[in-house]
C-alpha cells in the first residue's frame, strides 16, 4: 500500500528528514530555517538565514543533523570544494543530536586506527572564528570543556560540548 493514513511513503520520508533536521537546534532556530537534504535539495524553504540538514553534508549517508548560520554555510562549501576556509566573523553550528566519530586532527581522516585522537561528540555547538582567536585554546577533546578541532587545518573551529562524554 503506497498511501497510509493519507500520507505517501515519499511524504513520510520527507517528514522524517524534516523532523531529524529540526532536532539539530533549538526550535526557535530550526522552525524558521531552510531545510536542505544532504545533496542540497530544498526540503523546506525557511524565513531566516539558518540552514538545517538531516545529516552532515560532507559525509554521505550520515544521520547526525546540523543547523548552521551563514558563516558555517561558507565553511561547509569551502570544505566540500577542498578550498581553505577563512572568516573575519564568528559563526555558529548546532549539533544537538551529537556527531559521528571523527579525527580531532584531520578532517579528511577515515581510519580511526591512524594514530590521531578520535572523538564521538554528544550534543554540542561548533563555533567558527578567525584563526588568531584559537591559539590559546586546548586541542584536548577530553579536557572537560571547549576545545579546538582540526587546529592545524583551514577548517579549525571550536567545539563546545553540552553534555559530558
Amino acid at each position: 500500500m503506497s498511501i497510509l493514513f493519507g500520507c505517501s511513503s515519499a511524504q513520510m520520508a520527507n517528514n522524517e528528514l524534516l523532523k531529524r533536521a529540526e532536532s539539530a537546534a533549538p526550535s526557535d532556530i530550526s522552525s524558521t530555517a531552510t531545510i536542505l537534504a544532504v545533496d542540497g535539495t530544498v526540503l523546506r524553504e525557511g524565513t531566516s538565514d539558518w540552514v538545517c540538514y538531516p545529516g552532515i553534508p560532507l559525509m554521505p549517508g550520515d544521520l547526525h543533523p546540523m543547523c548552521v548560520d551563514s558563516v558555517w554555510q561558507d565553511f561547509l562549501k569551502s570544505a566540500s570544494e577542498g578550498k581553505p576556509f577563512v572568516t573575519s566573523s564568528m559563526g555558529i553550528s548546532y549539533m544537538l543530536q551529537g556527531d559521528a566519530n571523527v579525527s580531532n586532527a584531520n578532517p579528511m581522516a577515515t581510519d580511526p586506527n591512524n594514530g590521531d585522537v578520535w572523538v564521538k561528540e554528544g550534543p554540542h555547538l561548533m563555533i567558527a572564528v578567525p584563526k588568531y582567536l584559537l591559539k590559546d585554546l586546548s586541542e584536548d577533546p577530553y579536557n572537560g570543556g571547549p576545545y579546538v578541532m582540526w587546529k592545524d587545518t583551514p577548517y579549525a573551529h571550536i567545539m563546545v560540548p553540552i553534555k559530558n562524554k
